[in-house]
């Protein structure tokens, strides 16, 4: 090895002023001295641990740091799959029912709630088309999807495969379609959310995309679909990123533990950094080399540019370290499904179903969907484009009546206070698909400060916000994506890519320092 090797990354002293070496009293003791800290023995033994830990542990997280931060930068433009709303609703079929205001020998929601088995009130019951059939889809609180024919109420437990085959070849990108067989987790549907939809029927369309859809089997519906370009995006965004290879991530108690536990150790590696690199920062007297740092090359890109970059490397861990709910610091987002059976009510009239209203709103009328709240029945026809609109004979819930219910959500609570939301803001936003508008809040005066948002037009509780989860939007949405301003595109793009370019700085020397360091230590 040559002597110019040895020596690339051996500090100089400074000039002048105090100077404390490391621990063993001498400034070859770990090859960096420790400039400027009054320390004693206790403080010396902490910081070689500290320099030891940073030294060692950041030969791993340094290049776990580079992998976060690029891709990081994939996902700015490439999002996990998922089924939009749009697009479900442009997949589906016409929903064909005859011009009466319920068909003859066709049995209406509150039968097909019956034939469902639920002993209490549904969180939605769907009327749409599996094949050639109508059916009702009825969704149950705790998620529980149960498809009821309209014809004659019988459950259907699973689809036929032909017929999954058949409705992926109605799809509009269908090409040469291709049934890849079934599915119960792979990398794109492991999420739990899927659970009650497995096993799936994977069909490839064949189309320019690479589209391949997921059908369920157990309710016939598209669930998800995903395209190559998404695929390949993401084994380079989202599944690095996340940690989110399928056999972990099928296990959400033990993948939670492991982000928790990898970005917890990284939180640290990174503190460490960041403290040891202002320790060997000399403005004033500088060192002999007259810089301001003790390090050249590399090293000295790490030192310096850590300085800045280390903050968003911070910014970044840390806000990712609290997605993660750690302590369950944060409440739940939506109200628990007793919460929610509270607010749906006892019904007190039944469904209305006028198929010719329906179809005369929504000229492609795809679906109609059932809602309760407050022990009212609400109907909505599900267009293809237009917006969702009150239909059947029925009308939006009634202010006075919306806010008695919503005080079923907080028993012992204050009626709330109800706010009309009719353009985003800080609280109310989309991040790659807009959020409806207009919505209601009803702010509770309870010690959490509670939020309910709620769609005016049927009741539905869209989300729940505390105090603690407001305090998550800024943690971790605000410091995760910089999206204090909501700046608009493309200026947000600059600014994130600067900001990950910062931090990836730090990574990237920091990874050439620690394969250099393993080279000399067993090359």
């Amino acid at each position: 090895m040559k002597q110019d090797d040895r020596s690339r990354d051996r500090p100089a002293l400074p000039k002048g002023g105090p100077i404390v070496y490391g621990p063993g009293g001498g400034a070859s003791a770990l090859g960096v001295p420790f400039v400027g800290l009054p320390l004693n023995a206790f403080g010396k033994r902490a910081l070689r641990w500290l320099l030891l830990g940073h030294r060692w542990l950041g030969i791993v997280f340094a290049l776990v740091f580079a992998v976060w931060f690029l891709s990081g930068a994939v996902m700015m433009y490439v999002g996990f799959p998922r089924l939009s709303e749009a697009e479900r609703r442009a997949a589906l079929p016409p929903l064909a029912l005859p011009s009466l205001a319920l068909p003859a020998g066709m049995i209406g929601p509150d039968a097909a709630l019956t034939a469902a088995g639920l002993a209490g009130p549904p969180a939605r019951i769907d009327l749409g088309m599996l094949g050639d059939a109508p059916v009702y889809r009825v969704s149950a609180l705790d998620g529980t999807r149960t498809t009821v024919l309209a014809a004659d109420g019988r459950v259907i437990d699973r689809v036929d495969p032909a017929l999954l085959l058949t409705i992926a070849k109605n799809h509009p990108a269908a090409r040469a379609v291709e049934d890849l067989g079934t599915v119960t987790w792979d990398q794109w549907s492991v999420p739990q959310r899927f659970n009650p939809l497995r096993p799936f029927r994977l069909v490839a369309l064949g189309d320019a995309a690479g589209t391949r859809l997921y059908l369920s089997e157990r309710t016939g519906e598209v669930v998800l679909d995903t395209t190559a370009t998404e695929r390949f995006w993401n084994w380079l965004g989202a599944v690095p990123h996340w940690i989110y290879l399928t056999p972990l991530r099928a296990e959400p108690a033990l993948w939670r533990d492991v982000v928790l536990w990898v970005s917890g150790i990284a939180i640290a590696v990174a503190v460490s950094g960041y403290i040891l690199g202002l320790s060997r920062l000399r403005l004033k007297p500088r060192y002999a080399t007259g810089r301001t740092t003790p390090y050249r090359g590399v090293s000295a890109w790490h030192h310096l540019g850590g300085l800045l970059g280390g903050t968003a490397l911070l910014t970044f861990i840390v806000s990712g370290w609290l997605s993660m709910n750690p302590n369950r610091w944060f409440s739940p987002t939506m109200p628990d499904a007793a919460a929610l059976a509270r607010y749906a009510g006892a019904e007190t009239a039944p469904f209305r179903f006028d198929s010719a209203e329906a179809a005369r709103l929504c000229p492609d009328l795809k679906e109609v969907r059932f809602t309760q709240s407050g022990g009212v029945p609400v109907a909505r026809a599900l267009c293809g484009q237009a917006p969702p609109r009150p239909c059947c004979g029925g009308t939006a819930p009634d202010p006075d009546a919306l806010a008695r219910a919503l005080t079923t959500l907080m028993p012992g609570e204050r009626a709330p206070r109800i706010e009309r939301i009719a353009a985003e803001d800080a609280y109310w936003y989309g991040d790659r698909e807009t959020r409806p508008l207009p919505v209601l809040r009803a702010v509770f005066a309870d010690p959490a400060a509670t939020w309910v948002h709620v769609d005016p037009d049927t009741g539905e509780i869209l989300g729940r916000m505390d105090r603690s989860n407001r305090a998550s939007r800024w943690l971790f949405n605000g410091l995760h994506t910089l999206d204090f301003a909501r700046l608009p595109r493309p200026a947000w793009d600059a600014v994130m890519l600067l900001w990950l370019s910062a931090g990836f700085l730090v990574a990237a020397t920091g990874t050439v320092i620690g394969w250099r360091r393993l080279k000399r230590r067993f090359g």
